[in-house]
Order: C-alpha cells, then structure tokens, then sequence
C-alpha cells in the first residue's frame, strides 16, 4: 500500500512539474492535483479490496488443509487402532497355541515315562524268561542225551526233507496250472479279439468286364484301323478282349488300380459316346485323378477308423493302394484292418500298446501296394524298406519284417501281429478257392506226406490246414517220428502255397495181439 501511495504521488509530482514546464495556469493545477487525489484514492480502496479479499483467501485455504489434515490424522488413527486389534488377536492364539503345545509335550513325557518303565519290567521279565528256557534246555539234553546244536540239525535236516519233495511237488503244481492257465487265457484273449471284429466276405477280381449297349458299340471302340483301342489300352496299361463275348468287354490287367481306371473311363466314354483319341486321354487322366483321391481318402479312412495318430502321407497313399489289391479273394485293406483291429484287441488284453499294435498291423502288409507296381523282393521286403525309409519306429518294423517268419520277432507286439494275421487269413469265408484248387491242395499235402519212407497212410482233414500221417512201427521208431514231421513240415513249405498254417501230425501205434485157445 506504501508503495501504490509513492508510486501515485510521483505520477502526481510528474504531472504537477510538467504543467509547471507547459506554462500551465493555476486553476488547471489545481484541477490536476484534484484528478490525481481521486485517482490515489481509488487505487487505495482497490488495494484494501484486493488484500482483504488475499487474507479471506488464505484464511479458507487453511481451513480447508487443517480439515483434510484431520480427515487424514482420524483414518490413520483408525488403521494403527485396526492393526493394533489384529495384533492383540494373533498374539492371543500365538499364547493359546503355546499353552496347547506345553500341554501335549507334557503328556508326551508322561507317556514316554510310561514306555520306559514297561521296557525296564519286560527286559527284567525277559530275562527271567531265558534263565528258565536254560534251566530246560539243561534239562532237556540230560534227558535226551543231546546237544541243542545236535537237536536243532536233526530237527533242520529232518525239515529240509520234507519240504525238498513238497517244493518240487508245489513247483510241478504249479507249472501245470500256468500251462492250463496261459492256454485258456490265450483262448479267451484271441476269442475275444475275433468276437470284436467280424468283416464281410470278399470276392476275388481278377478282370473286369463292361457291358455294351450293343454291337455297333465295338466297333466304335475299336475305332479306325484299331486306333481308338490302341490309344486306351496305351492310356491306361491295360488289355481290352472284345471278341471273347458278345455285349461284353473284359479288362485285363495285373495291376489292379490301373484296370479301375480303365473301367470307369470305359463306361463313361460309352455313356458319352464321343470316342477318339483325344477324348480318351482326357477321360482317363480324369478318372486318373480321381483314383489317386479316392486313394488317399481310403487311406485317411483306415487310419481315422483305426485311431492310430498321424502316419506319412505316403504310407497314407499305399494304405489306400491296399483298396484295390486281393489275396485269394480276400481284399488286402480289409484284411490289413482285422489285423489291426485284432492285434489291438489282444494287445489292450496283454496291457501293452494298444496304438502300436494296431498300427503294426496296419502296416504288416503294406509291401503288397509296392508289389503292384512290379518292384522286386517280397512285399515284406519291400514294406519293411519303404516304412523304415519313412521313420516308422523298430517295433512296427520288425512287426512288418516277421510276419511272415522271415526274421526272428524281438517284440511281443510283433508275436500278436503274426497271430492277428493267421487269424484273419484263416477264418471262415475270409479267402476264397476254387473247388479244384482246394481238391488238389489237399491232393498235394496226402502225395508229399505219403512219399517219406515208413509211412503207412496219410489224410488231409480240417480243410487241409492238418494233415494225420500213419507210419509203420516196425519201421519207425520214437525220435524218428519227430524227425519226419520236421521233414514234411519243410517240404510242405517250400512246395506248396496255402493260407494260413497247417499243422503235420504224425502217429505211431504199437499194437499187441493174443489168441486164448
């Protein structure tokens, strides 16, 4: 305020001068010190204005901190007064605790003391006990006029005796109700797996054959100078007969797949009626793709069906391939399923891997989509390369490369895969034969078991999966009973093709005859 009053009066002072400089007259001086008195007055009140309104500001603004300074005094107080009541509560069943573990030790050292006192009366009466058991021993040995140690061995060796013939007769027991128990086990383990899985008779394809509208048909298939057929048969691989039968065309060809090709592009091409060369290849490079579709969808199928995780996608094709390959009548995908089905059964029976045993026999034939394609070595050679060549873990390979014997198998799965596949092969209705070639089977098996010396007669029984050989018994003896079995065995394999296993029964009958006169 001091300030404001000499900053106005210098303003005042400076007009005042400056009129005096002006030659100003004395009543504007006057008038000029009048303007500037009202005007300090003015600033003065405004001043006073302004600090009152400073103070009564400043006088809220610490009314407002010392309430929220209290506000923050009264919630700290309450959160020391909470905390203070939680560390009353915990230090009371801190004390509770304490007062409840001085307690159990006390009755801890009261039992302990209890213990101790009873170990100390049994050690006393323990060793009452002994002194009397040596007052009878003494006793006993002037009696008996006989050591203890003397007593005891006879008494062992006498034991020893005894229990030597009942272990060996336990043993024996034993052994003969695990042979009983192993084999009824195996019966139901195998009944069970065949009662799970039952497939549809197959038929065998050896051709194909495709009706004709009529007879002016072949000669449009024929085309021109024969260049319709020859353009086909070179399309797809294989051999048209068309003169063999009337409104009949057989398709021939030892490649199973390529003769589906064949026939679906014939039937459409006769549907379509539009045969030429050029037409022809269009159609069978269609069917062509559609084949490998349908190949890849069969084989994704099987292992979908199968639940045996992820394979290479060109196992995938081969296991599709199998759709259109036949073993005696029998389809080699279906037949690759039961195996997997059946081995899976046993092996879930047996508590081992049920996924590898089904994807072991799965695969255990896998070679014969391999041998389609005219590619040398068996098919058990061949699957056994192509799925270690795709990372198939040892035991589906040896299960693929044993199944058929001809390496030893290193794992029980592969002993269940070389099961599941005679079991497949072997059941009713799975294979099929022609009348004449069962008849002459059979005709084979009597001729190679009736050509060994010594044998007196032979007879092929079960559908040829047994054959009984009669010997003489003048002329064979015991041993050499076994050793004929094992050489007609041998011959059998090594000069017939049959399915499944056959089994060389040979007999030896001694007989003796008297006349009572």
């Amino acid at each position: 305020m001091d300030v404001l009053w000499i900053v106005l009066s210098g303003v005042a002072g400076l007009a005042i001068g400056s009129g005096c400089m002006v030659g100003l007259s004395k009543a504007g001086l006057n008038k000029n010190q009048q303007k500037a008195e009202q005007i300090l007055k003015e600033a003065q009140n405004e001043a006073e204005s302004r600090v009152k309104q400073a103070v009564l500001d400043g006088k809220t603004q610490a009314h407002d901190l010392r309430v929220e300074a209290e506000k923050e005094i009264k919630e700290r107080k309450q959160e020391s007064m909470e905390l203070e009541n939680k560390l009353l509560r915990r230090e009371d069943n801190l004390n509770f605790r304490d007062e409840a573990l001085n307690q159990k030790e006390r009755q801890i050292n009261e039992k302990m003391k209890s213990v101790a006192d009873k170990l100390t009366s049994l050690d006393e009466k323990e060793k009452k006990l002994q002194e009397e058991i040596d007052k009878q021993v003494v006793v006993l040995e002037s009696v008996a006029k006989m050591s203890s140690q003397a007593a005891k061995d006879e008494l062992f060796a006498i034991v020893e005796k005894k229990m030597e013939h009942e272990t060996i007769a336990y043993i024996k027991d034993k052994e003969d109700e695990a042979k009983a128990t192993a084999n009824e086990k195996a019966q139901n383990i195998i009944a069970l797996a065949i009662e799970r899985m039952s497939q549809q008779e197959t038929q065998e394809k050896t051709v194909s054959v495709v009706s004709l509208p009529g007879e002016e048909m072949k000669g449009r298939i024929i085309g021109r100078e024969g260049r319709n057929i020859r353009c086909f048969e070179q399309a797809t691989g294989v051999e048209l007969n068309i003169d063999d039968t009337p409104d009949l065309i057989t398709i021939t060809c030892f490649n199973p797949v390529r003769r589906e090709v064949a026939r679906l592009a014939l039937e459409h091409l006769i549907r379509d009626g539009r045969i030429q060369p050029g037409r022809i290849e269009d159609v069978v490079k269609k069917y062509q793709n559609e084949i490998d579709q349908e190949i890849m969808k069969a084989g994704e199928e099987a292992i979908f069906k199968l639940g045996i995780g992820r394979i290479d996608r060109e196992i995938v094709k081969l296991i599709g391939t199998l759709k259109y390959r036949y073993s005696y009548g029998q389809n080699a995908l279906q037949h690759s399923m039961e195996v997997a089905y059946i081995a899976g059964c046993m092996a879930a029976e047996l508590g081992l891997n049920q996924q590898i045993a089904k994807r072991a026999g799965l695969l255990h034939d896998i070679g014969k989509a391999l041998n389609i394609e005219q590619q040398d070595g068996s098919h058990v050679e061949l699957g056994y390369k192509f799925c270690k060549k795709h990372g198939e873990k040892e035991i589906v390979l040896n299960a693929i490369h044993s199944h058929h014997g001809d390496v030893e198998p290193k794992f029980l799965t592969s002993h269940l895969v070389i099961a599941a596949d005679t079991i497949s092969a072997a059941r009713p209705g799975a294979r099929k034969e022609s009348a004449q070639a069962y008849i002459n089977r059979l005709e084979n098996l009597e001729k190679i078991a009736n050509g060994f010396e010594g044998v007196s007669n032979a007879f092929a029984i079960q559908a040829g999966r047994e054959i009984r050989v009669l010997v003489n018994p003048e002329h064979v003896d015991d041993l050499t009973c076994v050793k004929l079995a094992r050489d007609i065995r041998d011959k059998i394999e090594s000069e017939l093709t049959y399915p499944g296993q056959i089994k060389v029964n040979v007999i030896r009958e001694t007989r003796a005859q008297e006349y009572a006169k």
